[in-house]
């Protein structure tokens, strides 16, 4: 009895498909636990013991389960982890909030808008963010420091009230966008900031979803600005505030595993509730028509 080509050919195709599939998933899975890992032990660090930090046997589950570590940095006046929370949320809705809108009418701009110099200007935009960004801390310091800007919230959340990538990233989603909806409308007798309004930014709400987590994040674990310009421990930020837990000679690792949780869990809020937004974007970023 012999076997047809065309069916042995097809039994190839999907063993090497399977094949291909299970490679897929084995990385994907070992990324995961490189990401995943970490944000256990810590967690599962910031319920320990003292005497449970430092022993030759990995316990994943404490053996015994304590919120010392939780009572000690929230109730320590030391540590005013409450204030320095509030402060961060602060700073980093208000920068979000604010590179979206700077961003999005930038990104829309040199998506749609014909104007001299316009390709020049965009590639001179894009070649910044191949500059370390120590390069703006001596420049932008000094400009802080003469609008009498130290120790206040203004002075960290007005240089990062715009960034590059957001200018880059809602450009390329605008580019992604078809004309015809907005030749549309201004057939209608909308004016462009009508069209951009009404139009493009409700179906930008994707990438602007993404970018808001983006920003966040980078807002929320910004530490070496935050350090050099709110020196006050009553306007500082969880970041440089939490530094004070790690001593020249001592460390509370008990206690530094506590507020990286409490700093950890907001953004985790956030993408939880952004997160069918964000894989619209990633969808359909890049299609066009």
């Amino acid at each position: 009895m012999t076997t047809n080509p065309i069916h042995r050919s097809t039994l190839g195709y999907r063993s090497q498909q399977l094949i291909n599939r299970a490679a897929v998933y084995l990385v994907l899975i070992f990324v995961t636990l490189i990401v995943v890992i970490p944000l256990l032990w810590m967690f599962s660090t910031s319920f320990k013991l003292k005497s449970q930090l430092f022993t030759k046997e990995i316990y994943w589950i404490p053996k015994v389960v304590t919120l010392e570590n939780y009572t000690k940095i929230l109730n320590n006046p030391s540590t005013p982890i409450g204030r320095w929370f509030m402060n961060s949320l602060i700073v980093a809705s208000a920068t979000t909030v604010l590179k979206l809108v700077i961003d999005a009418l930038a990104g829309y701009a040199y998506a749609r808008l014909e104007f001299p110099g316009r390709k020049q200007l965009f590639s001179l935009l894009i070649a910044t963010l191949f500059l370390p960004g120590v390069m703006f801390l001596v420049p932008n310091f000094v400009t802080v420091t003469k609008l009498g800007m130290l120790n206040k919230f203004s002075g960290v959340i007005i240089p990062a009230m715009a960034s590059v990538f957001g200018v880059y990233f809602m450009r390329q989603f605008f580019e992604s966008l078809p004309k015809e909806l907005e030749e549309a409308a201004e057939i209608d007798g909308a004016n462009r900031l009508q069209t951009f309004f009404q139009i493009a930014l409700p179906l930008a709400k994707p990438a602007l979803a993404t970018l808001a987590v983006i920003e966040f994040l980078a807002s929320w674990n910004d530490f070496l600005w935050a350090l050099l310009v709110l020196k006050d421990r009553t306007v500082q930020t969880l970041q440089p505030g939490l530094r004070t837990l790690q001593g020249a000679y001592t460390s509370e690792y008990g206690l530094m595993m506590a507020g990286a949780v409490i700093v950890a869990l907001p953004v985790l809020i956030l993408y939880i509730f952004l997160q069918r937004y964000i894989v619209q974007s990633v969808a359909t970023t890049g299609l066009k028509g």
